[in-house]
């Protein structure tokens, strides 16, 4: 199971050596330390010398403005008798290539529930999807983000299968607990109980299972799962991994009488696979990916050296929503000008959708316990729907809406024109792609995507309403036809982006600073970390058109002739500094110093 310490491999640093030890003692008692630590490293020494030219980096800097994340799942797009992975990378190189530098595939390892987050076995690749070859010539075209999925493995993996008849080699690789066992202050993502009862071939036990009965939560209390998750990790950097997702992160250690989330272990764990990846391959960089309250997320970020290079920005989507369906950007403001990143190598990434909900709990705090109903109410009413999770005293909370970004900002057989829907759901994105970090985009966005109630109604799931599949042959006409709504989101929404990845003062690193103007407006100024350009970014999130009034006083800083980086009109401020000019309902003005 765990290696042996590797004949003949590359001396490791002592200062390396001398730092994973002291991860090791913060996780276990010393004789578990003197146990664990030489097979860590040779794990360690056998990725260096196999693979000696990840260890120098390459890249100058993690990020920059040209990098844009496609979020999809690996079969996203098919065609006959020929594998999905090698269809959807020829398909987003003929259409975005060149645009979008960076593919977030979803799990693509054989799995058996939650669309791939329940996965079989870590080091295979779905035969349905590839194989590992065509993941590799993925890594080739562009910059391959995958997912790391290290809190729970499927109830029919050979691992669990093993733990269950005794197998010595899984010992401990999972969590139970007696009967009768107060679990009441774990933190609940489900409605689901916490524990599984189970048939072992001693008799029944009850597992921890976090996310559902098929999604068995891994001990890493015993240090061999440490270390071959390790191994696994490594495994994927190895296969062209560019960023690594932890999935789930924050509920990776497990400590009875406490919430089971964000325990110092699991911090400790993610400074660990860091200092790692830092010494054998320095331009990998790892995302923490926490669906929680905004301090705790950005909790991993660490001291900004440490832990995540990146973290996911969760209150982002639920706020732009709330902007636009009451016109009132300003807690969206407030929010924004209090952002902030420990180091220039950190970032948040930014996001509107993805393979999952629109996460409320991010938002508790930033909006009303009434304006989160509101937009629960708005979701159901446009075509969407709300999952919930359980609280401590058993009562249920709004944990996300299900629905694609487009239609939860869209009213379900809305009489409006197409392209005014199309200029509202641009302006959402437009939010997205201007903001200090990295951008991703999911890919039902990107297709102009409504939501798919026919999956809903297959799986009984409310998350397949976010997740269709398409052929594509079908989907190539679609968006070939310019009266059809793909091709208008598809075609503007490119277009969009390859603005943003040619704009300096887009760089994720770039300075931001959030104007208080109307509400209506979510006004703010980007500037490039070298001074060389700046950018005044105005997003009006009502129905109707707006006279722009912008003053020094109101935090002004751009000042003469104005570029318009969407149109390429220009604006001029007056001797005094002041901007004045219009803005169309949900219109977009990215004004750069000319």
């Amino acid at each position: 199971m765990t290696p042996e310490p590797a004949a003949g491999g590359v001396a490791l640093d002592a200062d390396l050596v001398a730092r994973i030890t002291a991860h090791l003692e913060v996780l276990y008692p010393p004789e578990q330390v003197a146990e664990t630590l030489p097979r860590l490293l040779a794990v360690v020494e056998r990725f260096a010398r196999e693979h000696p030219e990840l260890a120098t980096s390459l890249r100058p800097e993690p990020f920059d403005e040209r990098d844009v994340v496609l979020i999809t799942y690996a079969d996203q797009v098919r065609e006959p008798d020929r594998a999905p992975l090698d269809t959807l990378r020829e398909f987003l190189s003929e259409r975005v290539g060149g645009v979008i530098n960076t593919v977030h595939l979803l799990p693509f390892y054989p799995w058996t529930s939650d669309d791939g987050f329940a996965v079989v076995d870590y080091e295979q690749v779905d035969p349905a999807l590839g194989d590992w070859d065509a993941v590799e010539r993925f890594a080739d075209s562009f910059r391959l983000m995958v997912d790391a999925v290290f809190n729970h493995v499927s109830s029919r993996s050979p691992w669990f299968l093993g733990w269950l008849r005794n197998d010595p080699a899984y010992r401990d690789f999972f969590i139970t607990v007696p009967e009768g066992t107060d679990v009441s202050c774990v933190m609940r993502p489900r409605p689901q109980p916490l524990l599984t009862e189970v048939e072992a071939v001693d008799g029944p036990r009850l597992v921890w299972t976090t996310f559902s009965a098929d999604q068995v939560d891994l001990n890493y209390a015993n240090p061999n799962v440490l270390v071959e998750m390790t191994r696994i990790l490594l495994d994927y950097v190895g296969h062209g991994a560019a960023l690594v997702r932890l999935d789930a992160v924050a509920y990776l250690w497990k400590r009875l009488e406490t919430s089971c989330i964000h325990l110092p272990e699991t911090h400790e764990i993610v400074r660990l696979w860091r200092t790692i990846l830092s010494a054998v391959a320095p331009d990998v960089a790892l995302i923490t990916e926490t669906n929680v309250p905004h301090e705790e997320n950005v909790s991993y970020f660490g001291d900004g050296t440490d832990e995540a290079h990146l973290v996911y920005q969760f209150p982002l989507a639920p706020l732009v929503l709330s902007a636009f369906h009451l016109a009132d950007t300003r807690p969206l403001q407030e929010w924004a000008a209090g952002l902030r990143t420990p180091s220039p190598t950190t970032a948040f990434l930014n996001f509107l959708g993805s393979h999952d909900g629109i996460g409320l709990r991010p938002v508790e705090g930033l909006l009303t316990r009434a304006e989160i109903a509101q937009l629960c109410d708005l979701a159901k009413a446009h075509g969407g729907g709300v999952s919930y999770k359980v609280n401590a005293d058993g009562t249920f909370s709004p944990y996300e809406i299900n629905a694609v970004y487009f239609d939860a900002l869209t009213e379900a057989d809305s009489p409006e024109p197409p392209s005014r829907q199309v200029d509202r759901f641009l302006a959402s994105q437009s939010i997205l792609l201007a903001l200090a970090g990295v951008p991703a985009i999911y890919v039902q966005a990107l297709l102009g995507s409504r939501n798919w109630l026919e999956g809903v109604e297959q799986t009984g799931r409310l998350r397949s309403i976010n997740r269709r599949k398409f052929q594509r042959a079908e989907l190539e006409a679609e968006l070939d036809d310019p009266r059809s709504l793909r091709h208008q989101v598809f075609t503007r929404l490119r277009e969009r982006i390859a603005v943003r990845i040619a704009e300096p003062a887009f760089h994720p690193n770039g300075e931001q600073r959030i104007l208080s103007l109307d509400p209506r407006l979510f006004a703010f100024e980007r500037t490039a970390p070298d001074g060389s350009s700046r950018v005044l970014c105005l997003h009006n999130v009502a129905g109707r058109a707006y006279r722009v009034v912008a003053r020094p006083e109101d935090g002004l800083r751009v000042r003469g002739r104005l570029v318009d980086l969407v149109s390429g009109d220009t604006v001029s401020t007056s001797a005094s500094g002041v901007l004045e000019c219009a803005i169309p309902p949900y219109g977009v003005r990215w004004l750069r110093a000319d």
